[in-house]
C-alpha cells in the first residue's frame, strides 16, 4: 500500500538530516517543509495545515517531548500524527514517547522503507480520523462534534449552567395544510436556516428539531460565562430574520410567518441520552422546562420573546426588558418572573402584521 500525498513537517536541528530526509519523501509525492527547532515547528503547526510530523526528540529551545506536550493541550492539533526521530535507542525514551501521543518512533539512521511504511500507516490513521470528525460534523453542532472527539462518547450527564432556548413557528399546522408538501418543506428550511445561524453566531447549539420547533443550548457543551446575553442577542437577531424574511415573502405573495421564543437560565442535567448504538446531546430539567413553558406563553402575552429572572439578571443595560409579573406553571412549586424583551417597533409591528396574514388577529401589545 502506497501512501496518499500528504504535507509533512520536518524538525531537525541537523540542516543535512533535514535535507536528506526531505528529498526521499518529494521523490515519494509529499510536500515537506522544514523546522529546526521545536519552538519553529509549534509556529509552523500553528499557522499552518500539515498531515503528519517527524519530530526529532533532542533539540535546542524546545525539545521533541515539549512539543508533544504541546500538541496534547491543543484539540486542533493533537491529531496531526507525530512519528520521532532519535538518535536514542533506549525503550525509556520510546515508551515515553508513545505516552505523550506520539504514532511512532524511529531511531537514526532511518531505514527509508521502514520509514516509508510508517508514514504510509500514519497517514492513512489520520485520513480515517478525518473522515471520522466530518461525519460526525454531518450530524452534530462543531461544539458537540469538538466535545465528542476531544472526551469521546458516554452515556451520561453532568451539572452545567446554562441558558435553553425554544422557538417555534405560530400556528404552523395551519399554515402547512394550507399548501403543497414541497412548498412547506421549502419554508421549514428557509427558516431553520436563519434560525441556526443567528444561533450559531452567537455562540449557541441547536440539538433538538422537531416539525417547526426546536430547543438551543448557550453554555452546553462548552461553559461560558455569557451564556443569558448569549441567548438573548440570539433571539433578537431570529426575531430580525423573520422580519426581513417576511418582506421577502411578501414581495413574492408567499406565506409570512411569525415566531415564538422561551429562554431560561440555571443549572441542567447535560449529557449524551440513548443507547450505545444510538445517542444524541440533550439538556433536560427544570430549567429546560421553564423555557419550553415561555415559548408557549409567548401566544398569551402577544410578545415575541419571553425571559425568566435569572436571565435578566445576567443581561447588560443595552437590552431593554418588560415584566409581565409571576407565572405558575404545572408542576413547580414556585412561580417565573416573566419579562419579554423589547425588539424594534417596525419588526414587532411585522410579527402582528404576518400574524394577521396567517388568519390569525391577535390584538397588538400594548405599548407598540
Amino acid at each position: 500500500m502506497s501512501a496518499r500525498p500528504g504535507r509533512i513537517l520536518i524538525v531537525d536541528d541537523n540542516r543535512m538530516n533535514q535535507l536528506l530526509l526531505g528529498r526521499g519523501l518529494e521523490q515519494q509525492g509529499h510536500t515537506v517543509a522544514f523546522a529546526a527547532d521545536g519552538r519553529e515547528a509549534l509556529e509552523r503547526l500553528r499557522g499552518e495545515e500539515f498531515d503528519l510530523m517527524l519530530l526529532d526528540v533532542l533539540m535546542p529551545v524546545v525539545d521533541g517531548y515539549q512539543v508533544l506536550a504541546e500538541l496534547k493541550g491543543e484539540p486542533h492539533l493533537r491529531d496531526i500524527p507525530v512519528i520521532m526521530t532519535s538518535s536514542l535507542d533506549e525503550l525509556d525514551s520510546v515508551v515515553k514517547c508513545v505516552e505523550m501521543g506520539a504514532e511512532d518512533y524511529l531511531t537514526k539512521p532511518i531505514n527509508p522503507i521502514l520509514l516509508k511504511a510508517r508514514i504510509t500507516a500514519s497517514l492513512e490513521k489520520k485520513r480515517l480520523r478525518d473522515q471520522q470528525r466530518e461525519l460526525i460534523s454531518t450530524f452534530a453542532t462543531k461544539e458537540v462534534a469538538d466535545d465528542l472527539l476531544a472526551s469521546g462518547f458516554s452515556l451520561g450527564g453532568k451539572h452545567v449552567v446554562a441558558s435553553a432556548m425554544f422557538c417555534d413557528i405560530r400556528s404552523f399546522t395551519t399554515i402547512a395544510e394550507a399548501r403543497d408538501p414541497a412548498e412547506t418543506i421549502e419554508l421549514l428550511n428557509d427558516y431553520y436556516t436563519l434560525m441556526m445561524d443567528a444561533i450559531g453566531r452567537n455562540g449557541g447549539i441547536v440539538n433538538q428539531m422537531v416539525g417547526d420547533g426546536l430547543m438551543a443550548m448557550f453554555g452546553a457543551p462548552l461553559p461560558r460565562d455569557d451564556h443569558r446575553q448569549a441567548a438573548v442577542l440570539a433571539a433578537r437577531q431570529m426575531i430580525e430574520l423573520i422580519h426581513l424574511f417576511n418582506e421577502e415573502q411578501a414581495a413574492r405573495d408567499k406565506v409570512q410567518i411569525r415566531i415564538g421564543i422561551g429562554i431560561a437560565s440555571g443549572t441542567v442535567v447535560a449529557g449524551y441520552t440513548g443507547t450505545t448504538h444510538r445517542a444524541t446531546y440533550t439538556c433536560v430539567g427544570d430549567t429546560v422546562n421553564v423555557a419550553a413553558r415561555l415559548e408557549s406563553h409567548t401566544k398569551d402575552l402577544q410578545r415575541p420573546i419571553l425571559i425568566d429572572d435569572h436571565t435578566r439578571r445576567g443581561l447588560d443595560d443595552a437590552i431593554v426588558v418588560e415584566a409581565h409579573g409571576e407565572l405558575s406553571l404545572k408542576g413547580r412549586a414556585r412561580p417565573v418572573e416573566v419579562y419579554s424583551v423589547h425588539v424594534d417597533a417596525v419588526v414587532t409591528e411585522s410579527v402582528w402584521t404576518s400574524a394577521r396574514a396567517a388568519g390569525e388577529e391577535p390584538a397588538p401589545p400594548q405599548g407598540s
